[in-house]
């Protein structure tokens, strides 16, 4: 200090002086016009609003309050040729002085009272549609980078958090051609502490949002409930056909970091008491005590991830997600999970109430770990990846549940739906005529069923990852779930033991009870395949094979013959449909050919039987019973005639029409039928008998008409057998 030289600290104090000196003539010049700079700020951005948004903004009083507070009064926003959008009565806003230095805006204060947001999106006009409005861009097309956006994206939020605000009357609704919701707000935040009241359509209802506040820390944790019971969503019944209900949802901000290119995002959401009812995902609601997820979001400059970190607490359950899509160049979608290894009670007794109906009150020891690698390219769907298992250690079933599994190891009563209603109960064991061991049904029936439904049955455990592997790719592809990859044993335990109703949580359910079976021996792989034979659909109201080789051939199943044994094989996915294969004559449809000879084929080649016919492995030897078949009128003859005569297309092939199904035989009521008939209940017979006199001559345009109708039913039938062929990994 004493080496410094007096004349450079005058210096330096100077300069020090003479720059004080022009910041406070300059903040004096800015502060006595700071009214002008104000109202020529006000006039830019209406402009700005008008051009770029068409949004016309009417401020009719505006002042400063303070040396950087706002008041504004009576504000208006309303799009052209829209509904209002916005109203503001008073309107006091406070920035920050420091951020504002490098051009950030962060709000200090905000005080509002009596303002309305109204939403509105009424015959598809939208008077918000200007957010989504995109702005000319005269420069180089250029990515956006997705880590920086979400970056701002979310200092610019948290940046427009007052540290204190006072909000009275600030009524949000929002509006469509069949539904309204209005939420009715009042808030305050005071040294970091949010209270708030939200009424909910002029009900009794009051909603809270209430905890932690600190924005410019990024460090915000609040809570959502209501005054007394349940907090219902609204609009979400009518916009989703589901009901969301929950005591209490807590969303809290622990911690943003940005560097290498990555925004980092560490947050936690837990729900208690959630209560979720829609029916694409379960019958009943779905009920969930307790559950919370540790959300480490990650984005990349091209790519959003839930990292590997994040964990998901479902009771007693918890689980590792990893979630990861990538946008360019190409589309990508990554799912891996793991649980680690868990109690195996925890595991399942964390299931939320009202999923697994079957599994409740399920007694078991051990312990399970659950991995899933799910990996698609969109660039290349069928290459799809997905791995998916459950592993065991010491897994058994000590205690069934609402339901014994091991039941179907003895004679049991099954009762099969239809439409949600209970058909007659069939007896599954020997004291049931029809019902059939698996030694006495034909060799031929069963490889072939298994060939076109379950190729690996006795190799697989129950699930045949390839087929579902090739389910996901199609239904990617067709853009619908068009696929499944259900194998016998699936088949089995959704006939045995679930509804019909196609759900989310029936089909992991059905998972599930297949995965213990099979993993536990609880069935032999014989025995599955019988009661699957004597339990399956074949035809309306025709359950198991005994029945369906009656029904349809008048012999026992020890007797069906190969091409006997094929047909019912093709009649498996479609059991209902079974009786348009056959023409008037009892004869199997041509078009059925290509069906036959491809499992004929397959069943030849891993020598399940011998080639008996060189041509169409039994197809021409079928004959629908006498009973079942239609018979051809005069009407329908000279109607075939008429068509060999005057299609020039095909003028010398004759052609059968296909005849819809035949009626079922009348079936005579049981004792309570004719009771409940006797007390005029029961099912009244509404069958119309033809009428003798109606005229059915047709002309030959007609007659071409329906001929060409009829092929092209033939060929869809002929294309969706192929599809079946193909979904069931046959080829």
């Amino acid at each position: 200090m004493r080496n410094l030289n007096p004349k450079y600290i005058r210096i330096a104090f100077i300069s020090i002086v003479a720059l004080l000196v022009l910041l406070i003539i300059g903040g004096f010049i800015a502060y006595s016009k700071r009214e002008v700079i104000l109202q020529n700020a006000i006039s830019k951005a209406k402009a700005k609003a008008k051009s770029e948004y068409n949004l016309d903004v009417k401020i009719e009083g505006s002042h400063f309050t303070g040396l950087a507070t706002v008041a504004f009064t009576s504000v208006t926003v309303v799009p052209q040729n829209r509904d209002s959008l916005l109203t503001l009565k008073d309107f006091e806003v406070g920035v920050k002085l420091f951020p504002l230095l490098f051009g950030n805006v962060k709000l200090a204060e905000l005080n509002m009272e009596s303002g309305h947001l109204n939403l509105t999106n009424i015959d598809s006009v939208r008077n918000y549609d200007f957010l989504f409005k995109k702005k000319k861009d005269t420069t180089a097309t250029k990515k956006s980078d997705l880590s920086d956006l979400a970056y701002n994206l979310i200092k610019q939020v948290l940046y427009k958090i007052p540290d204190d605000l006072n909000m009275k009357h600030f009524l949000i609704s929002y509006a469509t051609d069949s539904a309204r919701v209005s939420l009715a707000a009042s808030a305050i935040i005071s040294n970091g502490k949010l209270t708030s009241n939200i009424k909910v359509n002029n009900s009794d209802t009051t909603w809270h949002l209430a905890g932690t506040m600190h924005p410019s820390d990024k460090n915000i944790d609040i809570s959502l409930f209501a005054d007394r019971g349940k907090l219902v969503l609204p609009f979400v019944g009518k916009r989703f056909h589901a009901m969301v209900s929950f005591d209490t949802i807590t969303t809290r901000l622990n911690k943003v970091e940005n560097s290498g290119g990555e925004t980092r995002i560490y947050s936690t959401l837990s729900a208690r008491n959630l209560v979720i009812n829609q029916a694409a995902l379960a019958v009943n609601d779905i009920v969930i005590p307790r559950g919370a997820i540790d959300a480490n979001i990650f984005v990349g400059a091209n790519y959003l991830s839930l990292d590997s970190s994040s964990t998901i607490y479902l009771k007693k359950l918890t689980a590792h997600p990893y979630i990861k899509y990538t946008l360019n160049p190409v589309k990508i979608y990554e799912v891996k999970v793991n649980t680690g290894w868990l109690n195996a009670q925890d595991v399942f007794d964390s299931f939320p109430v009202g999923t697994f109906e079957s599994l409740e009150g399920i007694q078991v020891a051990g312990k399970l770990n659950y991995k899933l690698n799910f990996y698609l390219d969109t660039a290349n769907p069928k290459d799809v990846q997905f791995d998916s298992r459950l592993d065991k250690d010491g897994f058994k079933v000590t205690k069934y549940g609402k339901t014994d599994f091991s039941r179907l190891n003895n004679p049991f009563v099954y009762t099969p739906y239809e439409k949600g209603q209970p058909m007659p109960p069939r007896d599954i064991s020997p004291a049931n005529p029809y019902y059939t061991p698996l030694d006495q049904i034909a060799p031929d029936l069963r490889n072939a069923v298994m060939t076109a439904e379950d190729p690996t049955f006795y190799k697989n455990n129950g699930f045949v990852e390839e087929a579902f592997r090739k389910s996901l790719a199609t239904d990617y592809m067709e853009h619908k779930f068009k696929r499944g990859g259900s194998t016998i044993s699936m088949q089995l335990v959704k006939n045995a033991f679930l509804s019909r109703q196609k759900t989310l949580s029936r089909k992991i359910e059905e998972i599930l009870i297949v995965w213990m079976i099979e993993n536990n021996n609880i069935m032999t792989k014989d025995r599955m395949l019988e009661v699957y034979f004597n339990i399956i659909e074949w035809g309306n109201n025709v359950y198991g094979i005994g029945e369906a080789s009656r029904y349809y051939f008048d012999k026992s199943p020890a007797e069906l013959t190969l091409g006997e044994s094929i047909y019912l094989a093709s009649i498996v996915p479609k059991p209902k449909s079974g009786l348009y294969s056959f023409m008037y004559d009892g004869t199997l449809n041509p078009r059925l050919e290509y069906y036959f000879n491809t499992i004929g084929n397959l069943m030849e080649g891993h020598g399940l039987t011998v080639h008996r016919d060189s041509s169409d492995y039994g197809m021409s030897e079928v004959r629908l019973k006498a009973s079942l078949r239609r018979k051809m009128t005069a009407a329908d003859s000279a109607r075939v005639r008429t068509i060999m005569k005057s299609d020039d297309d095909e003028a010398d092939v004759p052609v059968t029409i296909l005849p819809p199904p035949p009626a079922e035989p009348e079936k005579k009521p049981n004792l309570l039928q004719r009771i409940g008939r006797l007390f005029g209940g029961g099912k009244k017979d509404t069958v119309k008998k033809a009428d003798p006199k109606a005229d059915t001559a047709k002309t030959p345009k007609q007659i071409r008409q329906e001929k060409r109708a009829q092929k092209k039913l033939q060929k869809e039938q002929e294309d969706a057998q192929k599809k079946a062929l193909k979904e069931k990994g046959v080829f």
